[in-house]
């Protein structure tokens, strides 16, 4: 029998994985303990219509039931829902070896990545279904967003209903505008991420039902009127929500962090596919002010290395760190993450020489014109030495097999993990054991959110200059984390500040991109290497052409390489590696090892038989409906249009 006020916490199938009971059942420790199983175990249902009748047969209290008001009681009951929606939104490194939002496993479809043989193709044709009504719908990696589903609009909007007709009566004025801004939050963060997937999309502001088919068949809204309504809820959202509710509960700062992303994201989105000028500058505004919100909280600041931002046991305390996931094996809550940064673990698709390329020098200079020695020397050991620090703490410094390119990205899992190459790794850095925290949002994005949102409205649309002081606040900021004692003992450096008036001359640069916007996407490409941000900033910056590595012969080579130094290795299996294993002189001319040449296998590796995907065009910006959709919808008499260009 169970003793009272015990508490007891079920999967999305309905069976018992847990119980504890709190000596105070409103204490924060009861708060901790519910968020740390929810998150561990990926709760996508709980309790509600929304939900499979299935999911609803073992609710966590036995008088938890979303009927006659016995559900929505009091905070704890809102707060149990509510935190159904943070591994949905707040997925971290994920659980196990699930992929999903995820940075290296999941984020591989972008233009700093080469894998060997033909690179992965856009779509090019309408797929026969694409949609869903499960919260645990999977995600699509090569538009980094979901599919065509709303059941979490709909879970939001229920929570927001009850908040209105049922849990207002029952608490503060106070806390019901805070969970209301909450609800809306996250209504708002669901439609972001399908607008940046399908563009136009059916809104739906309120919970509709089964029998209204008018509502629920309705074609899509246009886009730019669905991110109106985004960009509402997250005006309420800022002005109600709690500056603080509690440590890796969602608050003011977080809200605004995330805000500060969806907002530059549309705003550079309507501005640079030519969609709507008045939009473009109400989102990027909004970005530079909830921006501004974290900021100026003085609750951040740049006081951690980078490479303990990603490879930490425990993030806690971290002052870049906003919200980040908790890992813990004693609870089942693990990730694979650490183990596809190992050293070991191949990922197939890895770092190309254009990505290091456009790593900034050490003294703040394009390499073509830098003064640093060794500008020119593109082995991996000299690239770690003179390059922007996070080189060194994002790449393992010699060549690595394990890679397409030999250059092998291990920003995720710490210096000691590459200790065990070759040996037996710990659960902490091998398989699906892995118990490093992940940083959900952080300091360094939110500053380059809010100076590419200035750079663009200043360069466009009337906004203030950009200043050295605004510079200093956002990249010389990030330049200046402290440097670990590995980095150090290494000879790495801290890059030179960025300044307005002597803005790096690249000869790369895109006649239509001024040059400090051009920094700034540079900032961006260094920061978030491995992360989820280069397919949807290519996407919004309308640069998917960059997919397209014919443009540039150095997609298909990774860094500098002596092989009979380096990596005899790749030379000893002569079966294997005549006739596959080559390298690219300065001149241009591609050696084959024949065998017999191995004192001539020095030049850019060739990633083995690399070749261009197949062409693409304007249409893959967004992605289509599946033809079961449109179906469905014709068969009820009604009619959904297909994504434009499909």
């Amino acid at each position: 029998m169970m003793k009272p006020n015990t508490i007891k916490i079920f999967n999305a199938h309905g069976a018992e994985y847990a119980r504890f009971r709190p000596a105070n059942k409103n204490s924060k420790n009861i708060r901790m303990k519910i968020y740390k199983y929810i998150c561990g175990f990926g709760i996508a249902c709980m309790l509600f219509t929304s939900c499979k009748k299935d999911f609803l047969d073992r609710p966590p209290l036995t008088s938890y039931v979303d009927a006659d008001g016995q559900y929505w009681r009091n905070e704890d009951d809102i707060r149990m829902y509510a935190n159904g929606f943070y591994t949905n939104y707040f997925n971290g490194y994920n659980t196990s070896f699930t992929a999903d939002y995820t940075p290296v496993r999941g984020y591989t479809f972008n233009d700093d990545l080469t894998g060997k043989n033909v690179q992965s193709n856009f779509e090019s044709s309408v797929p026969s279904s694409r949609g869903s009504t499960s919260e645990a719908a999977a995600w699509m990696s090569q538009y980094a967003g979901p599919t065509w589903d709303f059941a979490w609009v709909r879970k939001a909007n229920i929570f927001i209903d009850r908040m209105d007709n049922i849990a207002k009566a029952n608490i503060t004025d106070e806390a019901y505008r805070h969970w209301s801004a909450v609800a809306r939050f996250f209504r708002g963060f669901e439609y972001s991420r399908l607008v940046s997937v399908f563009g136009d999309v059916p809104y739906y502001g309120r919970v509709v039902k089964e029998s209204e088919l008018d509502s629920l068949y309705k074609d899509r809204d246009n886009r730019g009127d669905v991110m109106d309504k985004v960009y509402d809820d997250f005006k309420f959202v800022l002005d109600n929500i709690r500056d603080d509710d509690g440590a890796l509960f969602l608050n003011k700062t977080i809200a605004a962090a995330f805000i500060s992303r969806f907002m530059l994201f549309e705003g550079t989105y309507e501005h640079y596919h030519s969609l709507d000028a008045a939009r473009a500058k109400k989102y990027l505004e909004f970005a530079v002010d909830a921006a501004n919100v974290v900021m100026g909280s003085g609750k951040y600041n740049f006081g951690s290395d980078f490479k303990a931002l990603f490879s930490s046991e425990n993030l806690a305390g971290n002052p870049e760190v906003l919200l980040y996931r908790k890992y813990d094996a004693a609870l089942s809550i693990t990730h694979c993450i650490g183990s596809y940064s190992n050293g070991t673990e191949v990922v197939g698709v890895d770092p190309n020489l254009v990505l290091a390329k456009s790593f900034i020098m050490n003294d703040g200079n394009v390499w073509e014109h830098s003064s640093e020695p060794g500008a020119d020397d593109f082995s991996i050991a000299n690239l770690a030495k003179t390059r922007d620090p996070r080189f060194e703490a994002s790449f393992i410094d010699n060549a690595n097999p394990a890679s397409a390119t030999l250059l092998y990205g291990y920003k995720f899992a710490s210096r000691e993990a590459i200790t065990y190459i070759g040996k037996t790794y710990p659960a902490a850095w091998g398989s699906n054991t892995n118990t490093s925290d992940a940083p959900v949002i952080r300091l360094g994005e939110v500053v380059l959110n809010w100076i590419e949102a200035k750079a663009v409205l200043a360069q466009y649309y009337g906004g203030p200059s950009v200043t050295q002081a605004d510079l200093d606040q956002s990249i010389n900021a990030i330049r200046s984390r402290p440097l670990d004692a590995d980095a150090i003992a290494k000879g790495v450096q801290k890059t030179a500040p960025l300044t307005l008036s002597a803005l790096p001359d690249d000869p790369e640069r895109d006649a239509d991109v001024p040059a400090l916007i051009w920094e700034i996407r540079r900032e961006r490409r260094m920061e978030f290497v491995f992360e989820g941000f280069r397919l949807l900033d290519l996407k919004r910056w309308k640069k998917l052409q960059y997919m397209d590595f014919s443009t540039n012969p150095d997609y298909f080579l990774g860094p500098w390489v002596n092989l009979p130094v380096e990596l005899p290795t790749a030379l000893t299996d002569a079966a294997a590696s005549k006739g596959n294993v080559k390298v690219k002189k300065a001149g241009g001319t591609i050696v084959t090892y024949d065998g017999t040449n191995a004192s001539d296998m020095v030049g850019f590796w060739v990633v083995e038989n690399a070749a261009n995907r197949d062409g693409f065009s304007d249409k893959n910006y967004l992605s289509p409906v599946g033809q079961t959709q449109i179906d469905e919808y014709q068969d009820k008499g009604y009619t959904l249009s297909q994504t434009e260009g499909w």
